[in-house]
């Protein structure tokens, strides 16, 4: 008999649509289309880089207005294919924002609405048995797509939550004991979650938390920025009007350029001083582990590339922090009960620690 309906390799039969095993996927290589130093030096593909990523937030600004900042911000982290968790109250556009990128890139996707009756496998996938060939078939979940779209996940229970994890992490899924990969070029989470209403809920624990590259929230948009919001309501324009600007294929090129970034020891050196003082600080009883200063040397790479540079400045350092760490640290009560945020201890460490001296042409 054999194990989980797969062959001898572990392969799926009988689907198409099926995803091989980790063990079994080859990884195609990035064709050599770009530059060793990440593009910059070669001024066409530097400018093409910037108007992809400015193609796409012109685009998404077309319904969700006022919010050119967590729009760049939730496209430097895909970019350095890292998840993002767009936290807001109810009405500002999470959902839309998170639509409106997926519609801008022709690639997979797949929306989520996370319920508390909602099961591992409605997300991973299942094992169904196949009666005409007494064996059993994987049938992937939507969580093989280019793009998945969480919404509310703090609705699910715990139990659906943590099958996010691996996914997340290692961009696969272990089923029966055999692991299959997420679709190519690339894989974002993007999650929404409502900070206000506790009814129903399950608040994600820290250690899902830190899966996350980048917590954004959106706020209220000023008066003007309203107006447009409601007339494009009234009118009928909706984020499933918005037309792709690239495909799938191309923002994976972009991504490879990111890669290429360089981050020098001196900028390395002043992340992991950041991250390393959050550990000392009374105020937290747990500060940024190492993953977080990983986490903001990619991000800062793809700032930078959006930027035009190939390579990360202490400024584009400063401009992640504040969406990559603090939804990494863990308060005292005692400190919250006197106000504090992990925002105010963030901008205290990043006014202690001196940023490296950047030379001249660099």
């Amino acid at each position: 008999m054999q194990d989980s309906g797969t062959d001898r390799v572990g392969r799926c039969q009988g689907h198409d649509s099926c995803y091989p095993p980790a063990r079994d996927r080859i990884e195609t290589p990035v064709t050599d289309q770009i530059s060793p130093d990440g593009g910059s030096s070669n001024g066409g593909q530097a400018a093409s880089f910037t108007k992809g990523v400015n193609d796409i937030q012109q685009n998404i600004a077309r319904i969700i207005r006022g919010k050119d900042e967590a729009i760049r911000m939730t496209l430097v982290c895909m970019l350095a294919e890292g998840h993002v968790l767009i936290e807001d109250v109810p009405g500002t556009g999470k959902t839309s924002l998170a639509k409106a990128i997926s519609q801008s890139i022709d690639g997979s996707l797949r929306r989520i609405q996370f319920t508390p009756d909602l099961l591992p496998s409605d997300v991973t996938g299942v094992m169904i048995y196949d009666p005409g060939k007494r064996e059993f078939n994987f049938r992937p979940g939507p969580i093989f797509a280019n793009i998945v779209l969480a919404d509310e996940i703090n609705r699910a229970s715990p139990k659906t939550q943590s099958a996010l994890l691996e996914v997340m992490a290692e961009r696969q899924v272990t089923i029966d004991s055999v692991p299959y990969l997420t679709s190519p070029p690339f894989f974002v989470v993007l999650a929404t979650q409502n900070p206000v209403e506790h009814s129903g809920t399950y608040d994600l624990p820290e250690a899902q938390l830190d899966r996350f590259m980048m917590r954004i929230t959106l706020g209220y948009p000023d008066h003007d920025e309203e107006m447009q919001v409601v007339g494009n309501a009234a009118t009928g324009r909706t984020t499933d009007q918005l037309k792709p600007v690239m495909s799938a294929e191309q923002f994976g090129e972009m991504i490879s350029v990111v890669r290429k970034v360089h981050v020098s020891t001196a900028v390395l050196g002043y992340i992991v001083t950041i991250c390393a003082a959050t550990r000392t600080m009374d105020d937290l009883r747990l500060g940024v582990s190492p993953r977080g200063a990983v986490l903001v040397a990619q991000a800062a790479q793809a700032l930078a590339a959006t930027r035009g540079r190939a390579f990360v400045s202490p400024d584009d350092v400063k401009a992640v922090v504040p969406y990559v760490l603090p939804h990494r640290m863990i308060m005292r009560p005692e400190a919250e009960l006197q106000g504090k945020s992990p925002n105010d201890l963030i901008n205290e460490v990043m006014a202690s620690v001196r940023p490296p001296q950047q030379r001249a042409g660099v």
